[in-house]
Parts: structure tokens; C-alpha cells; sequence
């Protein structure tokens, strides 16, 4: 079994998110905002590069909104130094991310319920 590109981009910007929200609260604005542009910094490349070579619709839209979000972040970051703002970037990281892996749960999920059981009949009564 091999893990899902898109469940990991996700996973890795609901960590990043909560690590940032931690980050905007335990440290100074002027350290938690270069914190924040490291790591908005990553998760924009990511995103976008998740949006361009994931093959499912859902996916490059889910990555795309990622990647603009952390694009917006670290400009953010970069012009303004309030941690209450990097707080709230940080948490629509989060919402994001819970939203696009939301949207591929559901997704596998419907394909396992649409499984069908078929029953074969048995090879003396199909032949007679």
C-alpha cells in the first residue's frame, strides 16, 4: 500500500499550520514572523507544486487554494508584524488542509461504498 501524494501534502500543511500557530503565540513577533516566511515559504512550493502535477481536478484545486494561502502568508509575514495575524494565517493553513483531505476521504470513501458483491451461481445450475 503506498501513500497518497495528496494525503501527504495535506497532512504536511495541517502540521505546519499547528506548529505556526504554537510558533505565533510562544515566540517575539519579529522571530515567529521569520518563522512564518520560512515555513509559508515551503508550503507555497509545495502547494504549487502539488497543484501542478497532481492528475485529479479535486487535488490541483485543493493544492492550488494551499499554495495560494501559503503565498499570501509569507507576503504577510513579510509586510506586517502582528502575531496575532500569523496566528490566523496559520489556522487557515489548517482549515485548508482539513478541508482538502476532508474532500479525499470522502472521495475513497464513496468509491469503497460503490463496490458491488455479486454472487455467482453455482456451475451445476448454470449449466443445466
Amino acid at each position: 500500500m503506498s501513500l497518497n501524494t495528496r494525503f501527504g501534502v495535506d497532512v504536511l500543511g495541517l502540521l505546519a499550520g499547528v506548529f505556526l500557530a504554537v510558533t505565533a503565540v510562544a515566540f517575539t513577533a519579529t522571530v515567529a514572523g521569520w518563522v512564518g516566511f520560512g515555513v509559508f515559504t515551503g508550503l507555497a512550493v509545495i502547494g504549487a507544486a502539488g497543484a501542478v502535477f497532481a492528475t485529479r481536478l479535486s487535488a490541483r484545486i485543493g493544492h492550488g487554494v494551499l499554495g495560494l494561502v501559503g503565498l499570501w502568508s509569507l507576503i504577510a509575514a513579510l509586510v506586517f508584524t502582528s502575531p496575532a495575524l500569523l496566528f490566523a494565517d496559520a489556522l487557515a493553513v489548517v482549515l485548508v488542509a482539513l478541508v482538502d483531505l476532508t474532500v479525499h476521504e470522502l472521495s475513497t470513501e464513496r468509491v469503497v461504498h460503490q463496490l458491488d458483491v455479486r454472487t455467482t451461481e453455482p456451475a451445476a445450475k448454470a449449466v443445466a
